[in-house]
């Protein structure tokens, strides 16, 4: 089924790429038992809300109504699928019925 959207959706939030760690020579010594290196727990990038698009500018009353008609065309096509849909349903119902002795 098509549906017509009159705003775009959100798009996906957009984070910034994560600053790079400031250098740090090595220096051999960890201070640590047996010179193991010591792991740096990766940090987050900060939280930037998501982005949402302004509303459209308002349109001509000529274009509202060219879209709006067409929105109710494709409203009644989908209408239509649907009932033809419940009819199908309807009568599968019924010969089930039939079949286990319901009616």
């Amino acid at each position: 089924m098509r549906r017509m959207y009159y705003w775009m959706p959100p798009p996906y939030p957009v984070h910034p790429a994560p600053s790079p760690t400031p250098y740090q020579p090595y220096t051999g010594q960890t201070g640590q038992p047996g010179g193991q290196a010591q792991m740096q727990q990766p940090v987050a990038p900060p939280y930037m809300p998501p982005y949402f698009f302004p509303p459209p500018y308002p349109l001509r009353p000529e274009d509202e109504l060219a879209m709006l008609e067409d929105y109710k065309r494709i409203l009644e096509e989908d209408l239509r699928e649907i009932q033809e849909e419940l009819k199908s349903v309807e009568e599968r119902i019924k010969e089930l019925k039939k079949m286990l002795g319901q009616e």
